[in-house]
């Protein structure tokens, strides 16, 4: 009996992939990282470990914001009782809905004939705009000449998670690149010591859209969004084990880049190099994380002005760690505060328990950021985003008989604020009717806001790709849409 060949045997245990990366057939890779690069766009990162996939690099074309900061309210914050003011709705409280807004439309609890509800918040006019903001956020009021609010918002997705995946990631659906992602991908990260993406929960619990919301998707793993705590260890397993002393790890780590390395020039699986990188971001981390999440060491001028307070799991917290974050050079950092969906169902969910004390948290903390970060010279420079997912009924949801005030979910349009990074101060942008149902002037779309976003940071969102499957995957998705909003940018 002949003895089996092993070259033979090996080369019918080869994958495709592994065949492809070692014909040299890869090269076409190569070639279109050489193109990217060609057109301003950024190339991807060597698989062999040959480059850092966070180093920072410049984007196409002129940006006006180095970083963004995007507080997110999950749950979709009723903004008829924040900054739309319908003063036709405080007429109508509480009598029939009209048919025509009704026809042919679909609610997610709503049933039958709704009543309308008018806000139970007394409004009044402030800034240069003369813009409408309720008596539920006294401390905005004193910022909002520094921002643009949007009015005029509208998204297509009318249950939590595809609309929060839709704004964060272009697809109502979980597997898709995230936005900060996309941007660390681009970018880089200008502190090689610090994750490029941040993020940081309050209210609780995680955003309804999960975990997907910063993963990385099609992209390579590197880019995926590092979850961080405001209270006890920032980042959990990050910490040597027990008996383990730096020393050791560094031994370690070397010990495991030579054997990645060697996998990486094998197999040219990006992954590894992704790998790589990690491990000693993670060991860099172990040093720099601590440092910068230990507000203690702000003055307590800076602490009382969020309302922030070390060792806290809070919202106030996470505003000022934001700050913290850009000012070490951080490229994108998301907050998701749970607990915006104010139904009606009970007092833990209404508009008269729930909804002041979830304003009360949010309110002082978010004015104090655009005021810290003005302050130290780094608004400009900082692109805030405030907002939820989607809007609220101009009509009282009244699920199964509810006394409670509350409102359903609603697409057709709802407000945001945004400010700083090349956004004009002091406006307001779109309208909505006399019932705040539908935008009648000036519609901005999430992929709207999502191209906006991506040029404040130097991109073209119809040029802004990554191949993948064979398609030109982007943040705005396949169709041309998504305009930039100029009317709102400096």
């Amino acid at each position: 009996m002949n003895t089996p060949d092993p070259r033979l045997h090996r080369a019918r245990a080869v994958t495709r992939r592994e065949f492809f990366a070692q014909s040299g057939i890869g090269l076409g890779a190569l070639a279109l990282g050489r193109l990217f690069e060609r057109d301003g766009f950024a190339a991807a990162a060597d698989p062999a470990g040959g480059a850092n996939p966070l180093e920072p690099r410049h984007s196409p074309l002129p940006g006006k914001a180095k970083s963004i900061i995007y507080l997110h309210m999950s749950g979709a914050p009723p903004t008829l009782d924040l900054f739309d003011w319908k003063p036709k709705l405080v007429e109508l409280h509480l009598k029939p809905c009209p048919e025509e807004l009704l026809k042919g439309q679909r609610f997610a609890f709503i049933k039958g004939v709704p009543k309308i509800c008018g806000s139970p918040y007394k409004f009044s006019q402030y800034g240069q705009s003369g813009a409408w903001v309720s008596e539920m956020l006294p401390h905005f009021t004193g910022i909002v000449d520094e921002t643009a609010i949007i009015r005029s918002m509208n998204t297509d997705q009318f249950n939590h998670a595809p609309a929060e995946l839709f704004i964060y990631t272009g697809s109502p659906r979980a597997g898709a690149a995230s936005l900060g992602s996309w941007l660390t991908y681009g970018l880089g990260s200008e502190n090689q010591d610090l994750p490029g993406f941040v993020v940081l929960l309050s209210g609780g619990t995680d955003p309804t859209g999960g975990k997907s919301l910063w993963g990385s998707g099609f992209l390579p793993s590197v880019y995926q969004g590092v979850q961080c705590r405001s209270s006890g260890e920032p980042i959990l397993y990050a910490n040597d084990p027990a008996g383990m002393d730096r020393a050791t790890r560094r031994r370690s780590l070397d010990a495991l880049n030579r054997l990645n390395a060697i996998e990486a020039n094998q197999f040219g699986d990006p992954e590894t190099a992704t790998r790589i990188s990690q491990y000693e971001l993670a060991y860099r981390m172990q040093i720099a994380v601590p440092e910068v999440f230990d507000i203690s060491k702000e003055k307590a001028a800076t602490l009382e002005m969020y309302g922030a307070k070390p060792g806290a799991g809070s919202f106030a917290n996470n505003c000022l760690l934001a700050r913290r974050l850009v000012e070490k050079g951080v490229r994108y950092v998301q907050l998701y505060d749970w607990g915006w969906d104010i139904h009606g169902t009970g007092a833990g969910d209404d508009l008269l328990t729930q909804f002041p004390m979830k304003c009360q948290q949010v309110d002082r903390s978010a004015a104090a950021l655009i005021t810290d970060l003005k302050q130290r010279g780094l608004l400009d420079e900082t692109l805030v985003v405030w907002g939820g997912e989607f809007g609220r009924t101009p009509m009282n949801e009244a699920r199964g008989g509810s006394k409670f005030l509350g409102r359903d979910h609603h697409p057709h349009c709802f407000s945001i604020w945004m400010a700083g990074g090349g956004i004009k101060q002091g406006i307001v942008y779109g309208e909505t009717d006399e019932l705040g149902y539908s935008v009648v002037r000036d519609k901005v779309t999430v992929r709207d806001l999502q191209a906006t976003l991506l040029n404040r940071m130097g991109f073209d969102a119809h040029r802004f790709s990554f191949r993948y499957q064979g398609l030109d995957q982007r943040l705005i998705g396949p169709a041309d849409e998504g305009r930039v909003v100029e009317e709102i940018l400096t």
